[in-house]
């Protein structure tokens, strides 16, 4: 469900039934693709009115048909905690460079609402609107814009001309590898993960995806590379790596094993699995953020060092 909140204080979640939600019941629908609740957990919520269909009152078992409209006014969902403590590192009456925590959401998602650097930047700046994106555990830099006609101008220019991340992964990366390729379904039980390959995939749907990579050290068979973007694709850098067989250290998804990932969707990640991931979160940070200033031509770059939380143990002493 996209969050299209009325105001800081309370928000909206409204959905469009697709292809694969047509015919499911509205309990079903829900409780496969919104799994922090349980199917009688979103039983109840339906049969207390919090969720409507097409602006009507619904029941569980309502068979959804397509382009319905769903709209779920959450009252009492716990935020889970996250890393409030970002920073602004430049400022202007437009624009701002923020350097984001690796335990922070974006926008409102799921159970995510105010523990979100949307809302955290609203309620200081009132509107703002991302220019590019980092996923909830991803740290380091990215740029909004503080009102509409200044993020138009971005998207019209495309003015933002370099991304470099730093990554930890898995394994003995090569000196440097440039991936150019194409990015699919993994055909893995959780829909979002994604493949890269070389070869265009037989079928679509897919994408084209550049990335260039660089190894900067390797030690007790981790490597921290520099990985830069060709293309901006979801989870590019992430599947890329995994795909070439160096997943991401700390990575749920991408990392060693996927059903990590599941196992803490349900809260079931033991000691064990921690001491696998290595890191808490994944270890990847946007390091380095260029661009083309769109008014006054002026090349504007900015970097972010390796985080605390990946810059100790092996690559404690690293400097690029």
């Amino acid at each position: 469900m996209k969050h299209t909140p009325g105001s800081l204080e309370t928000r909206i979640i409204r959905s469009t039934v697709d292809w694969s939600s047509a015919g499911l019941t509205l309990a079903d629908m829900l409780a496969g693709r919104f799994t922090y609740r349980s199917r009688s957990e979103w039983c109840n919520r339906i049969d207390s009115g919090e969720i409507t269909v097409n602006d009507h009152a619904a029941v569980p078992e309502m068979i959804l048909q397509l382009h319905d409209r769903i709209e779920y006014r959450p009252g009492d969902i716990v935020e889970p905690p996250a890393d409030l403590n970002y920073k602004i590192v430049f400022e202007t009456g437009d624009l701002l460079v923020i350097d984001k925590p690796g335990n922070l959401c974006m926008h409102p998602a799921g159970p995510f609402f105010k523990h979100t650097l949307w809302h955290l930047l609203c309620s200081k700046y009132g509107d703002i609107h991302f220019i590019n994106r980092l996923d909830r555990e991803t740290s380091g830099l990215l740029l909004a814009a503080k009102n509409r006609s200044c993020a138009k101008l971005f998207t019209q220019k495309n003015t933002v001309s370099a991304k470099k991340y730093l990554v930890i992964v898995h394994g003995d990366f090569p000196d440097e590898l440039t991936a150019d390729g194409f990015l699919s379904s993994s055909g893995s039980i959780i829909r979002k993960k994604r493949q890269f390959t070389f070869a265009m995939p037989d079928a679509p749907p897919f994408e084209s995806a550049s990335t260039k990579f660089k190894c900067l050290r390797r030690s007790k068979g981790l490597s921290l590379v520099k990985a830069e973007l060709g293309t901006g694709r979801m989870h590019q850098i992430r599947a890329t790596l995994n795909s070439l067989g160096f997943p991401v250290a700390g990575d749920k998804l991408y990392g060693l094993d996927e059903n990590l990932y599941l196992k803490q969707r349900s809260d079931e990640l033991t000691d064990a699995d921690r001491a696998k991931l290595i890191y808490s979160r994944q270890a990847l940070h946007s390091a380095e953020l260029s661009w083309c200033d769109p008014e006054t031509s002026e090349i504007r770059t900015f970097t972010s060092p390796l985080p605390a939380e990946l810059a100790g143990g092996e690559f404690a002493s690293f400097s690029e």
